[in-house]
């Protein structure tokens, strides 16, 4: 490769062996030279060993066990807040030869920043692909899981044309389309597709009497879904965008006033007109 990495030819270290990093470890089989995984759950370790997921366990991400592995990129695939703990420690790593990283954060800008104070020796990039499911760990993990999903990558000033051509080399490897924006945009954008429905579901959930079961259809199903995730996977999330995730919740309380207004003053003709609105959006939303 004239940049000087190649997927190929590369060692992966993947920390973080849950739903995302184990769904990757598995659509990156035979897609890399050697793959390295770390988790701090023993059984996570275990399994991804027996079932031939990677082919080296380490059950710690200290870094000087990471770098005695030999790792060309190294990625970050757990909740924000332990990638930042990561992070930080990489901060005052004395690992000097040179290596790529990336993250899987579903935020960017806190992840991004801290980043940027890494080692020269660091080339980072973030990273965020947008896909999952609720139902978590590496038993639920899925090759392709990544297939056909958007997979945003926010650039540093530092970041090299090397650590991009990583970045698109993996996300071409497990069948993601290549997005690039600011961390700054992703966040804004973010708060509204992906941490949003979270809040709403999670609302939806908590106010439905749980007498109501068993007359709970697909409609309710469909919508509270994202209220089955572990509130631990959210919090980070939320934390550190909360911001976005203020003014999305701001906007759409807006919109739910404007349908409580029409209701209460039995305006049906503006009700429908709402609703003829909403649909229209639901279609610029979802038919591309």
């Amino acid at each position: 490769m004239e940049d000087g990495f190649s997927l190929e030819q590369a060692t992966v270290g993947i920390v973080g062996l849950g739903l995302m990093g184990g769904s990757l470890a598995l659509a990156l089989k035979g897609r890399c030279a050697r793959l390295i995984g770390c988790d701090t759950h023993l059984p996570t370790l275990e399994l991804a060993l027996s079932k031939n997921i990677i082919h080296h366990a380490l059950p710690h991400p200290l870094p000087l066990s990471l770098w005695e592995r030999g790792i060309d990129l190294l990625i970050l695939a757990a909740p924000v807040p332990a990638i930042l703990d990561f992070l930080k420690q990489l901060q005052i790593s004395k690992y000097h030869l040179p290596i790529t990283l990336l993250d899987l954060g579903s935020t960017k800008r806190q992840i991004t920043q801290a980043m940027s104070a890494l080692p020269p020796n660091f080339d980072p990039l973030g990273g965020h692909p947008i896909c999952g499911k609720e139902k978590l760990g590496l038993e639920n993990a899925d090759p392709n899981l990544y297939r056909d999903a958007p997979f945003v990558f926010t650039p540093l000033e530092r970041t090299s044309p090397r650590a991009k051509s990583a970045a698109i080399q993996l996300i071409a490897a497990v069948g993601a389309h290549p997005l690039e924006m600011t961390a700054e945009e992703h966040d804004r954008v973010l708060a509204s597709t992906s941490h949003l429905p979270f809040i709403i579901a999670s609302a939806l959930a908590h106010s439905t009497p749980p007498e109501f079961a068993p007359l709970i259809g697909p409609g309710f199903r469909s919508t509270s879904r994202l209220a089955g995730t572990p509130a631990h996977m959210m919090m980070g999330i939320l934390q550190s965008n909360r911001d976005n995730v203020l003014n999305a919740l701001q906007t759409f309380r807006n919109f739910l006033a404007a349908f409580e207004s029409v209701l209460q003053d039995e305006n049906y003709s503006q009700l429908e007109l709402l609703l003829d609105q909403s649909r229209a959006s639901y279609s610029l939303l979802t038919d591309n």
